[in-house]
């Protein structure tokens, strides 16, 4: 059994990660730690017997806590990571991990002197859905991929929310953005070569971003293909992907929240064939992202996203604000 101590009392947390906690197969919350009274009393309330501390240290330096899950603003992930990994603690925490592609070195370096799983909280790789699209790219069901097309927008103009506030790192590209082009990383193998980026800016943030860029895989140019991204917290939700090949074409209706957003659902299109449709009702991504933890610190099967793959896309990200 992993004993799990969350960090803050985020609406977040409590909504997702730790119920994914309390759900998953050889997982347990044990801690949580505020400086609220009042934030933590839910979480209290949702595992009897949890044990509540008033400060992080206290919980980092708790005996009966074995991970962390880190849900604090973006600003402050980089070193309250690097302070769990040193109080001997594995660590899973949210996204976007850093700030900068180059804070991530350090958390690599952490990771392999202490043999400690820590972790980027990069939740889609833990859904069959995305499973089965990279799947189906790889065995090209829709022959050669030539475009994709991603679309992530909600409205969110609340200028207290911590998204909207530059100061804990807040801002389209690294609150969602980093979906929009990992995803796609990690479905492909491919990066960004060339690449463009027009952001809306609000009060130091980007509200609304759009990014066009040129993908290359592994096989070089011949795998290239376009593709156009979408990304805002200031219009109408809606959540699409679309991966269009030279043969076929794939579209995920709910790529990044499924369950909350819509229930999943995949189509595959080919010519002179019915659609195939895939469903995934009542699929918890939290959930199995939880038993995937456990998992890799057990040492029964490696963690799907590594802060190697957190680096490539937090280098992305960096590309996109510069540009």
């Amino acid at each position: 059994m992993l004993n799990w101590g969350i960090l803050g009392g985020s609406n977040f947390a409590l909504k997702h990660m730790a119920p994914a906690i309390q759900l998953a197969r050889g997982a347990r919350l044990a801690a949580v730690a505020s400086q609220a009274a009042e934030r933590a009393a839910p979480f209290a309330a949702l595992a009897p017997g949890v044990a509540v501390h008033g400060d992080y240290d206290a919980l980092l330096a708790d005996p009966g806590v074995d991970a962390v899950y880190i849900p604090l603003a973006n600003a402050d992930h980089v070193d309250w990571a690097l302070r769990a990994n040193a109080a001997g603690k594995h660590v899973l925490c949210e996204k976007p991990l850093a700030m900068h592609a180059g804070q991530i070195d350090r958390l690599i370096a952490a990771r392999q002197a202490s043999g400690l799983e820590l972790a980027e909280a990069f939740m889609i790789v833990h859904h069959p859905q995305w499973r089965q699209v990279r799947d189906w790219i790889a065995a090209g069901e829709i022959g050669r991929l030539r475009h994709v097309d991603v679309h992530f927008t909600f409205d969110n103009p609340d200028p207290a929310n911590i998204r909207n506030r530059p100061e804990t790192g807040g801002g389209a590209a690294r609150d969602i953005g980093i979906y929009a082009w990992g995803a796609v990383i990690w479905a492909t193998g491919a990066l960004p070569a060339p690449l463009a980026a027009e952001c809306e800016m609000e009060a130091g943030i980007d509200a609304t971003t759009f990014m066009r860029a040129g993908f290359v895989g592994p096989e070089g140019p011949a795998a290239a293909f376009s593709y156009h991204a979408l990304i805002s917290m200031r219009l109408f939700g809606r959540q699409e992907v679309v991966f269009q090949g030279a043969g076929g074409l794939i579209r995920l209706r709910a790529p990044f929240n499924p369950g909350v957003f819509a229930e999943a659902e995949i189509e595959l299109h080919r010519p002179d064939a019915p659609v195939s449709v895939l469903r995934y009702p009542g699929v918890n991504q939290y959930v199995r992202q939880v038993e995937a933890f456990d998992a890799a610190v057990e040492g029964r099967a490696p963690f799907p996203w590594g802060l190697e793959d957190s680096r490539r896309v937090q280098g992305v990200t960096d590309r996109v604000l510069s540009a």
